[in-house]
């Protein structure tokens, strides 16, 4: 009688022989010989770094998608001094830094550039964190989306000004502790009321694509950047990466987080093409926002003592109104 052979898990979504498990189509482009390792190996970023996980993963699928024909401008900011502290760089593709908030209109000019030169197959992506584009670059991107350039902006969404020493956005979530919001007074930490939620504003202008993605789904991700590739015009897609220094988290918690972040509710991921809303990801069961916010030393004066703050209530109907408008649930088996 033969013996059953044990197989072992390797790990998939990497160049792995997991990956021999898996049909080709359900492999993402990590996972492919032909990544373009657009940002690699020797980089300064923090262990369990977000963004730099987001980046790696939205641009390689970019480059797959304009077949290594992409020029990438990126604003001042985390991603752009970890992976280029002179004379080094972990870019191995066409690479432009500019100032902090201008991003959005040197990558205009870029694409101007390409296509008065003959070029237009060559694609331009800007890219910069929530501060160099929710707020800094504000203007400029609006600009870009107002005249419908041929530009696809990512922004990669840690919440705060990590880079400059954890300073409050208007990304930035209420109650969060941070540099200029410290957990002091009465109104501990950001107040709510202000920052604003860029992805709904790029729907606004009724741009080709609008979406929201994370790095808790990576296939997502990738799915995304590759449909915003073979559209021309104004897009953007926000992702949230996580960013263990600056939310007071463990490094190994990034991707758990940032689940949360969207099982929760307050982060919805959905898409949008020209205003209007084609697609959102549902959630099967809505996770209180407790266990979300218990995990990040940012939050840690909520629960001070042992007791819930009262604010911790209002952190959930935030949630529940991103459940509602968006309508984010899945439905119950049997209900009406």
């Amino acid at each position: 009688m033969n013996e059953m052979q044990k197989l072992k898990f390797y790990q998939k979504g990497t160049l792995t022989v997991g990956n021999r498990l898996v049909d080709e189509a359900s492999r993402n482009v990590q996972a492919s010989l032909d990544r373009s390792n657009s940002l690699t190996c020797g980089h300064r970023a923090c262990q369990g770094c977000g963004e730099a996980l987001g980046a790696r993963y939205a641009i390689d699928a970019a480059m797959r998608a304009s077949n290594r024909n992409l020029i990438a401008v990126n604003a001042t900011g985390c991603l752009e001094v970890f992976t280029t502290p002179y004379p080094e760089t972990s870019w191995q593709m066409p690479w432009m830094h500019s100032l902090f908030g201008n991003a959005a209109a040197v990558a205009t000019g870029v694409a101007a550039a390409m296509r008065v030169t003959g070029k237009p197959a060559t694609r331009v992506v800007a890219q910069g964190g929530d501060g160099g584009t929710t707020d800094i670059g504000f203007g400029c991107l609006s600009g870009m989306f107002e005249r419908n350039d041929d530009v696809l902006y990512i922004c990669y969404d840690n919440e705060g000004y990590m880079n400059t020493g954890v300073q409050r956005s208007s990304a930035t979530p209420p109650t969060a502790r941070t540099a200029t919001t410290p957990p002091l007074g009465k109104e501990t930490g950001n107040v709510f009321g202000t920052g604003k939620f860029v992805p709904k504003i790029a729907v606004a202008h009724e741009i080709p694509y609008v979406a929201t993605a994370s790095v808790a789904d990576l296939h997502d991700l990738e799915a995304k950047i590759t449909k915003a590739m073979s559209m021309h015009g104004a897009r953007y897609i926000q992702i949230n990466v996580p960013c263990p220094l600056g939310w007071g988290a463990a490094s190994h918690d990034t991707i758990r987080l940032a689940r949360l972040a969207i099982e929760t509710g307050l982060f919805p991921i959905f898409e949008a093409e020209h205003g209007r809303i084609t697609h959102v990801r549902k959630i099967r069961s809505q996770v209180p926002v407790v266990e979300y916010l218990k995990l990040q030393r940012r939050f840690a004066h909520l629960f001070k003592g042992g007791v819930e703050d009262p604010r911790v209530a209002r952190m959930q109907a935030i949630a529940d109104r991103h459940i509602a408008e968006y309508g984010l649930l899945e439905p119950v088996a049997g209900a009406a």
